[in-house]
């Protein structure tokens, strides 16, 4: 594509300026000059100094997002929200990278065969693969709605092919009925089923307007389904309406749950709690559009976490079941999700003590949050705060709107 200035010294040409040609050439510089101002215009992307210092710090020339508090490993979750990421900022040339990587070492060079790992890293023998060959559902969620908007922002067909694909997959491998409740996503297809009658569900696996997006673009699926079930899922288990991280349902009802063992890492969580998965629940519902469907009653469900930061001053890094917190000393990424959850609940000194944590704890060498620059920590920071910049927002049927765009 010609740049503004050759299109204007092509016009300027001695062959394109004779004669009875002037004036129709003097039409075309301002018609060509229009039209290159307008893409220009539409190129034009401020820039994004969190995503740049995140880019700078976890990926990789490849496209591979590297948790460097965890052993150097890659998650499908990691590579999923970069995919968002780079979307939002308008870089495609960094979203085929990272979906190229994802294709060829989580997904045996195949997206449309199977879904992605959910870990690589280094093994135990020192090889760098695959960890664990399960998918991990929110990951595939957010992968094939990213794919499915990137598709339709950058019109790319084939990015559109490929999140349909991924859809369908979902649907037929981590969707299950649950006895008494519904159509809920499992968390992954193995792992997550303690006998016949119960399911061990992530509440925060289940993003309001990821499902409200997939449910135009694929509305064959069950995601309408399973968005209205999330109201029990997220509150039907608990009484102090906090989050909890994981629960179980099936036809003795909904609980609180302890997290399923972890066999990659020999670790086993035997008490339940509100803590690091939680939080996410609390994000998704403050950036949904404020008239998605359902979004007034799940947000009565957690109504706890707005009344605890009416008085303290950062949210809790763990909550029981019964609404104790266990733990106050929640690392900055928690405040970067409470902004926009407390915005949408209308406690703007709240967010704004919490907005004030986030700026205060920003390190000036890096750019990044946190004294210790955490990889999740930046993953909320950058899903609150390019909201909260109005880079991107949710559309009230799901739809992704971009500020490129």
């Amino acid at each position: 594509m010609l740049s503004y200035d050759q299109g204007v010294l092509t016009l300027f040409s001695s062959k394109n300026w004779s004669g009875a040609g002037q004036r129709k050439t003097l039409s075309g510089i301002a018609a060509l000059a229009v039209m290159l101002t307008g893409v220009q215009a539409c190129r034009a992307q401020k820039p994004w100094p969190l995503w740049d210092a995140y880019a700078k710090r976890f990926l990789d020339d490849q496209g591979r997002v590297i948790d460097r508090s965890a052993g150097d490993r890659t998650t499908s979750e990691g590579e999923a929200y970069s995919m968002f990421f780079s979307l939002v900022d308008n870089d495609r040339p960094r979203f085929d990278k990272l979906l190229n990587w994802t294709v060829a070492n989580l997904a045996g060079g195949d997206l449309t065969l199977r879904l992605p790992a959910w870990s690589w890293g280094k093994n135990a023998a020192g090889e760098w693969k695959t960890i664990d060959s399960n998918s991990a559902a929110d990951a595939d969620l957010w992968m094939a709605y990213t794919l499915l908007e990137a598709g339709r922002l950058w019109k790319e067909p084939r990015y559109e092919t490929l999140g349909r694909l991924m859809a369908t997959r979902i649907a037929k491998e981590e969707v299950v009925v649950v006895p008494e409740l519904g159509t809920v996503l499992a968390p992954g297809p193995k792992g997550f089923h303690p006998d016949d009658q119960t399911w061990l569900v992530n509440p925060s696996y289940m993003p309001p307007p990821v499902l409200v997006g997939l449910a135009k673009r694929a509305p064959n699926g069950p995601w309408k389904a399973i968005a209205k079930t999330l109201p029990a899922v997220t509150g039907g288990a608990i009484s102090h309406q906090f989050a909890m991280d994981w629960v179980s349902a099936g036809s003795a009802g909904i609980h609180p749950s302890a997290p399923p063992s972890q066999p990659t890492t020999g670790t086993q969580q035997t008490q339940a709690s509100g803590s690091y998965d939680a939080i996410r629940v609390y994000l998704w519902l403050g950036i949904a559009e404020p008239g998605t469907a359902g979004l007034h009653n799940l947000l009565g469900r957690v109504s706890g976490m707005g009344g605890y930061l009416g008085t303290a001053t950062t949210p809790p890094l763990e909550v029981s079941p019964e609404g104790t917190v266990v733990r106050s000393d929640a690392p900055v990424g928690f405040s970067a999700a409470m902004i926009p959850y407390l915005s949408s609940i209308g406690a703007k000194a709240a967010a704004k003590t919490q907005a004030d944590r986030l700026v205060a704890t920003k390190d000036p060498e890096s750019g990044l949050y946190g004294r210790t620059m955490e990889y999740y920590d930046q993953n909320l920071a950058l899903f609150s705060t390019g909201w909260s910049e109005h880079r991107y927002l949710f559309e009230r049927d799901g739809a992704l709107k971009v500020s490129w765009k």
